[in-house]
């Protein structure tokens, strides 16, 4: 595995020895990541290998099976309800499908937070909205529509606009380019990177998109299906900058990266697991 060589700024998330099991299905495995503060990371691998479980334990939506999540210094599991509640607050949440608000206007969606954080006048809000629909490319002639009047990467943006009016420190993106069209795509790229210039905000990206993984991320690090692992294989099997892992020579990283079946489909004519 390469380690990473980007920033050294004070570490802002610690995942120590993170565990995570669903029944007899053990999904995340001996998981030790730090995150500085200020880095853009994308986390990659294959469909099952734990990513968004990764994302919710981040956040403190699912538990630790064993091991700790320590933001900002303090442990998640020694947080009350309260304050667990009011250190989320300092997170923004793009979801895969947007997960906009279907009975509200794309106004409304986006004014949400604000009025859960802020005591603003009507037209503040109203401005507010205007604002951050405009920081993602959407004119406020969307502010009246329903989201199922929107294409895919309007929700996509909407939902971007959403998290940002959190004005979050930490933005966790949950695949933002899937289901899009390439150009779409790199719409959606470009955006996370002038967020990331604009605001002072820690990213945590789980994506299945290299274009998407290289074009935003300081660094990239991949998990691996722990079916496919021995038991004492580690679970990350590349931590890096994205130069680095172009060159990887680890053959179950470069196949993902490229996109190749390799051996894949005589192992699932087999029937094979591993």
């Amino acid at each position: 595995m390469v380690a990473a060589t980007t920033k050294t700024a004070e570490p802002l998330i610690e995942l120590n020895d993170l565990s995570v099991q669903f029944g007899s299905q053990p999904v995340l495995r001996h998981i030790d990541l730090t995150i500085p503060r200020g880095q853009t990371i994308a986390v990659i691998g294959e469909s099952g290998c734990g990513k968004t479980v990764l994302l919710k334990s981040i956040i403190g939506l699912v538990q630790p099976t064993e091991g700790l999540v320590v933001f900002d210094g303090k442990r998640l599991d020694q947080l009350n309800d309260r304050e667990l509640t009011a250190e989320r607050t300092r997170f923004g949440y793009v979801f895969q499908n947007a997960a906009l608000f279907d009975s509200m206007t794309v106004a409304q969606n986006v004014a949400f937070p604000l009025e859960q954080k802020q005591k603003l006048r009507v037209d503040q809000v109203r401005d507010e909205v205007v604002n951050f629909l405009a920081e993602v490319g959407l004119p406020d002639s969307v502010m009246n529509k329903k989201p199922a009047q929107l294409s895919g990467g309007m929700r996509k943006r909407v939902g971007l606009a959403r998290a940002l009016a959190m004005n979050p420190e930490i933005l966790l993106y949950d695949e933002p380019t899937t289901g899009l069209d390439p150009i779409m795509s790199d719409v959606i790229s470009e955006l996370i990177v002038r967020t990331r210039e604009k605001h002072d905000v820690t990213s945590i990206l789980v994506t299945h998109d290299m274009q998407n993984a290289y074009k935003t991320s300081d660094r990239i690090v991949m998990l691996y299906p722990l079916p496919r692992l021995g038991a004492d294989e580690p679970q990350i099997i590349f931590d890096g900058t994205p130069d680095q892992i172009r060159n990887c020579t680890d053959k179950r990283v470069s196949q993902f990266i490229l996109g190749e079946a390799g051996d894949r489909l005589m192992e699932l004519r087999e029937g094979v697991s591993r």
